[in-house]
């Protein structure tokens, strides 16, 4: 149990460091093209598309590589 744990929380800090650098690599406050952002008046309207399709298409990989090795 200990272990999981361990690997949780290691997941959670690579996971912080990885959505750190692309702030910093993304100079528009994280918003990557393709994403919608419509500011009018009072009101705003964010809809993170592409990035919601990066990190799915990472969060995959890694569960992926997470489950294969530790078939082995």
């Amino acid at each position: 149990m200990g272990k999981t744990i361990a690997f949780i929380g290691v997941l959670i800090l690579a996971f912080g460091l990885l959505l750190m650098l692309i702030e910093r690599l993304v100079p528009r406050g994280g918003l990557l093209p393709g994403d919608i952002y419509i500011r009018r008046g009072g009101w705003t309207i964010y809809f993170p598309i592409v990035t919601s399709i990066v990190l799915s298409v990472l969060l995959t990989v890694v569960l992926w590589a997470v489950a294969y090795f530790g078939r082995r």
